[in-house]
């Protein structure tokens, strides 16, 4: 939790207001924010002392990702302070909407041995003039919608599904070493966490809207960098964050979902050249990219190597072209 003052009421409520038949305890991991949401956590935790287990972060915790202080260290501190034989999350401007979510993935987790984890669809709050209002959630192509009543890790490779943190619960599978060394050096943790419970089994569907996402406001964009960046520079660096989490869980998996991850890699570096500047310099920034920069040998990233050309070649004669024109 951090800087959710707004929200974090709202959200620890919609837990607190879960109908179940087992007992369950909130670990809330309040992140050293500048604003009043520690001190309601607290109100909160002394009101339920019973439920919430309330871990006060400090600031000299926080690990940097890219030049930005993240939650990371929260994250993990969070997951591995978990004692039950599940664990569900949800962050601080997020919240649920059914108060038997947890009751719907406890059971299907418990009918099913082989699910590691159990996942549900989702509304979006969005601001309209001061007043959040719920709007269903999109789920076309990109959106990470998939109707399947049970998946594999296959589909999270093939980029075909996303699991969302508030819609998600997962078995308390968590060992010392869970994490591994690169889980703090790629960003959107839900992402890299989802490759991660992979290992353990697969991921149960319920097609329902049980959790509201809270769409950015002009103040969460900032702290992603989107107004500092500009909206497309702010996609550029966005998709270079997916092909990064991509070949750390295609190094996990030892390659086996080689040619998934090679297939989606290749829509992302198609979508960063529709985004960048249209100039020589970051055509060759890409190439470099791609060679040196990503974390895999050489031999595994010549096939992307290769595509880039391929699919810049023309782009760049055609400009080639236009200068001549023009002189």
């Amino acid at each position: 939790m951090y800087n959710n003052e707004e929200y974090i009421e709202k959200c620890l409520n919609s837990i607190l207001n879960q109908n179940t038949d087992f007992v369950f305890e909130i670990i809330v991991g309040e992140d050293d924010s500048t604003d009043s949401t520690r001190d309601i956590c607290k109100a909160l935790a002394e009101r339920h002392p019973d439920k919430i287990r309330l871990f006060l972060r400090s600031e000299k915790d926080k690990i940097f990702y890219k030049g930005r202080k993240t939650s990371r260290f929260n994250y993990m501190s969070n997951i591995y302070a978990s004692r039950g034989e599940f664990i569900a999350l949800c962050d601080g401007d997020d919240y649920w909407i059914s108060n038997d979510k947890l009751q719907q993935q406890v059971k299907m987790l418990r009918d099913n041995k082989s699910l590691v984890a159990v996942h549900h669809w989702q509304k979006y709050a969005i601001e309209q003039d001061g007043v959040w209002v719920e709007i269903d959630a999109p789920t076309g192509s990109g959106y990470g919608y998939c109707s399947n009543h049970v998946s594999t890790v296959e589909q999270i490779f093939k980029n075909q599904m996303r699991l969302k943190a508030r819609t998600l619960m997962f078995r308390n599978v968590v060992s010392e070493n869970f994490f591994p060394n690169w889980f703090t050096k790629v960003a959107f943790a839900d992402v890299s966490l989802s490759f991660l419970l992979g290992k353990y089994g697969n991921y149960g569907f319920l097609d329902k809207d049980l959790a509201v996402y809270r769409q950015s406001n002009s103040e969460r964009l900032s702290n992603l960098g989107l107004k500092e960046l500009g909206k497309k520079r702010f996609k550029v660096e966005h998709l270079q964050n997916y092909i990064e989490i991509w070949d750390r869980a295609n190094i996990h998996y030892k390659y086996k979902y080689n040619k998934e991850t090679r297939s989606v890699v290749k829509g992302f570096y198609r979508d960063i050249i529709i985004n960048m500047p249209d100039c020589y310099k970051a055509y060759i920034n890409l190439l470099k990219y791609n060679s040196l920069i990503r974390p895999l040998p050489f031999y595994r990233t010549f096939y992307s190597s290769v595509y880039l050309i391929v699919y810049m070649t023309p782009i760049l004669y055609k400009k080639i072209n236009r200068r001549i024109r023009i002189r």
